[in-house]
Order: structure tokens, then C-alpha cells, then sequence
């Protein structure tokens, strides 16, 4: 009977072993079961080797790409672990069609999208332009400008020579006041087009002006 009690315990044991080496081998190489998701990143497309003095425009801001899964045990790729570049190396004006380099060290990547951007390069330049008093009303037409002076006078607007060609004048926008008052502050110059909207990607310089005004109370008729 001790014998047999014995040899019970020893049958459990062999088939539990045996069963777990089966396992191991049954599912240890089945790609169902060990298979790994591909990890997908957005990062940021970026231009690299721009001459001096040009800028490039492009929509496509944005790279999805997709990465084979790390080994196990290996830590996910982050974003900043990958980088989107557009080699613009001696390029001038002009438009291209340039393909997404990926910086990926350690990574097995299955898909990029977009492969390359259309692109404008532009070169940069700066023009001076006089500034010119914007006077928004308040509905009282009563009060009117009796004096005004800035200083400087004229301003210095930079931006891609396509932005530039929209620019067509630098406003100073003054708020008239409800009642007779002096005015005296530091006002922001802005680049409109021609119909009075603001033109925008271009710098101004300076970028803020002294303003001095005294608005009286006007006639009305």
C-alpha cells in the first residue's frame, strides 16, 4: 500500500511535466502566440541644410510611421526617438518634391507616410515700409484727431519673398476714445494686404512704436 502511494505521487508529477514540456513546445515558436504589434509614431517632418537666407514651405507636418515591434523586453520607442528630415542641402528658389529621410537608430520600420513632400523654397528679404495711423471708431464721431506723431516714422518688414509681395502697407490701429483725451502708449505695428488684412509669417521691425495723439471734440454737421 506505501508502495502504491508512492507510485501515485510520482505519476502525478510526471504527467504535470509532462504536460508543461509539451506546452512549452507547442507554443513557444506559434506566431499567434508570440506575435508583436507594430508601434506607430507621429513626429514632426523638419528641414535640415537650408542655405542661409531661405525658408521652405510645406503642408505636410507630419509623419506617420510605423515600427516593428521591439524584442522582448526591449523598451517602446518614443517619438523623439525617431526624427522626419527633408535634406534641402543646395537647394534655391524653387519648388521640389523631396523625400522624408527617417533618423530611426535600433528600429526595423515597416511603413512611412508621407514618403516625400512637395515644398516651395523661398528666399528672404526685408523692405521698409512708412507707417500709417489706422484710426478704429467708437461710434462717436465727435471727437477727432487735433495732433498725432510716432517715431520712428518708417519700419523694416522681413519675410519670404512671397509674403513680402503681399504686404501692402504697416498700419498703426488707435482706438478713438468716447471723450476728448490725450493718448500716449507703445503700439504694434502690423503688415496688411491690400485689403486690410493681416499679413502673416512676416516680422516687423521694431516691433512696438510710440504713439502720442490728442483727440478733441469735434464739430458735428
Amino acid at each position: 500500500m506505501q508502495i502504491l502511494r508512492k507510485n501515485f505521487a510520482l505519476k502525478i508529477l510526471s504527467v504535470v511535466l509532462a504536460l508543461g514540456g509539451w506546452s512549452y513546445f507547442r507554443f513557444a515558436n506559434n506566431p499567434l502566440i508570440t506575435a508583436r504589434f507594430d508601434q506607430q509614431l507621429s513626429v514632426p517632418i523638419t528641414v535640415i541644410h537650408l542655405p542661409v537666407g531661405y525658408v521652405a514651405k510645406y503642408l505636410d507636418k507630419e509623419a506617420l510611421v510605423s515600427i516593428a515591434a521591439p524584442k522582448r523586453g526591449a523598451p517602446p520607442l518614443k517619438p523623439d526617438d525617431v526624427k522626419a528630415v527633408l535634406d534641402l542641402g543646395n537647394r534655391t528658389v524653387g519648388v521640389y518634391n523631396v523625400p522624408v529621410e527617417l533618423v530611426a537608430p535600433n528600429a526595423v520600420v515597416q511603413s512611412l507616410s508621407p514618403a516625400s513632400v512637395t515644398l516651395t523654397v523661398e528666399k528672404v528679404e526685408q523692405r521698409t515700409f512708412p507707417l500709417a495711423v489706422h484710426y478704429n471708431e467708437t461710434g462717436n464721431r465727435a471727437i477727432v484727431t487735433s495732433e498725432s506723431n510716432f517715431s520712428p516714422t518708417t519700419v523694416q518688414v522681413r519675410g519670404s519673398s512671397g509674403d513680402l509681395s503681399h504686404v501692402a502697407a504697416v498700419l498703426l490701429n488707435v482706438l478713438l476714445p468716447a471723450t476728448p483725451s490725450k493718448f500716449d502708449a507703445m503700439v504694434h505695428p502690423i503688415a496688411v494686404d491690400a485689403s486690410g488684412a493681416e499679413v502673416s509669417n512676416v516680422q516687423v521691425s521694431p516691433n512696438l512704436i510710440r504713439m502720442r495723439a490728442r483727440f478733441v471734440a469735434g464739430v458735428v454737421r
